[in-house]
């Protein structure tokens, strides 16, 4: 038998680490989608994993030659995880393991880091993928009620899966190498309970700056990005759903500086204009943001999978950001609104919405493509 290699993260050249994050050892996973893929030869390929949390569990998901073999829940501590065995001798493999849950701010003690791989074979050169997408989001992004019966309501990791959601099926569909900055709750302007502070433009800039506590600080967790590592070519943004829910919520208020933030209808019965021109507002400086990051690729904003409730705010403020910027590479998109077969946990996408969702995201990704090559 072939003597067993053990080897760090940077000591694996071949290794593609998938996700934001920052170079150190042990490396840290974040943000759900994250992971790590490689091309590896051995009869058997293993890891070790640290794993924390106080309430919320870590989950992976791994992935050999494209088909799902293994997800799991990992326990607290480190541990030896393998990822698959007794394969014939020489044959080289595609390895993906993908950290199913996303970001949980709730839970300081959350941690996902990675020591290092080992086997009794060699590591080969991935494909250059063939285009880069980011996608941009809340918990529909995120994959929460992807995986897990219309009667599951409970908010835990479980019902939480990278790999049954549309970021993941449209780059599966495209060749692409992809990233996640996806948070539950949190929307453009406002979260879903009116939190002003609960905003993923607040973090987009940062490594993942919706994490909380001085263990993520420590990990790098909120560091400044460093944009020029790695560049997309698309910008999938679905952003909106948690702004429109503020509505239906009570008040909020900053105990520390005594801010306060309502969403309101009208007596009509449809939101005030004063609260959709916050929204307005909070998309245009959003987009300014992120062409700042990313100069050349196209941003598509797609919305509408739980309702379109404030459907306008996000096309003037579309509008708006083209005509100050002259920018024609912003578009927009509506999402068919999930059918009742189409919900999965949680009152959410389920695996048939998050399908439905990535067909038509593929369908302008395509006809944007094919806009350039003319």
């Amino acid at each position: 038998m072939k003597e067993q290699i053990w080897q760090t993260p940077e000591e694996i050249k071949e290794l593609r680490i998938l996700g934001r994050t920052v170079k150190r050892h042990p490396l840290p996973s974040f943000w759900t989608g994250s992971g790590f893929e490689c091309n590896y030869d051995g009869t058997e390929l293993w890891c070790e994993f640290e794993s924390d949390y106080s309430c919320y569990e870590q989950w992976i998901a791994i992935y050999i030659n494209g088909a799902l073999m293994a997800r799991q829940m990992l326990n607290k501590g480190r541990q030896q995880v393998c990822l698959y065995r007794n394969m014939a001798t020489r044959k080289v493999n595609h390895v993906k393991v993908l950290k199913e849950v996303q970001a949980m701010p709730e839970d300081p003690d959350t941690c996902l880091l990675l020591y290092g791989l080992w086997g009794d074979g060699e590591f080969h050169p991935l494909p250059e993928p063939k285009c880069r997408f980011e996608f941009i989001g809340d918990s529909i992004t995120s994959g929460e009620g992807s995986i897990g019966s219309t009667a599951e309501q409970d908010w835990i990791s479980m019902w939480f899966s990278a790999g049954r959601t549309y970021p993941y099926l449209v780059s599966e569909r495209f060749g692409a190498e992809y990233r996640v900055l996806s948070q539950s709750g949190f929307g453009v302007y406002c979260a879903y309970d009116n939190n002003l502070d609960h905003v993923i433009p607040r973090a987009y800039e940062q490594v993942c700056g919706t994490l909380t506590g001085e263990k993520n600080k420590a990990l790098g967790a909120w560091e400044k990005h460093d944009f020029s590592f790695w560049q997309p070519d698309y910008i999938i943004i679905n952003l909106g759903t948690n702004d429109g829910g503020a509505f239906h919520n009570p008040e909020w208020t900053d105990e520390a500086t005594g801010r306060r933030n309502k969403m309101e209808y009208g007596p009509d019965g449809v939101p005030e204009p004063a609260c959709l021109e916050k929204i307005r507002q909070a998309v245009t400086e959003f987009l300014v943001l992120v062409r700042k990051n990313n100069p050349k690729a196209q941003i598509v904003w797609a919305y509408g999978l739980m309702g379109t409730v404030v459907e306008s705010a996000i096309t003037e403020g579309i509008e708006s950001f083209r005509r100050m910027s002259g920018d024609k590479k912003v578009h927009y998109i509506r999402l068919d609104e999930i059918r009742d077969e189409e919900i999965g946990a949680r009152s959410h996408p389920g695996e048939l919405g998050h399908k439905a969702a990535a067909e038509s995201i593929c369908r302008k990704i395509e006809a944007l493509m094919s806009e350039e090559k003319e």
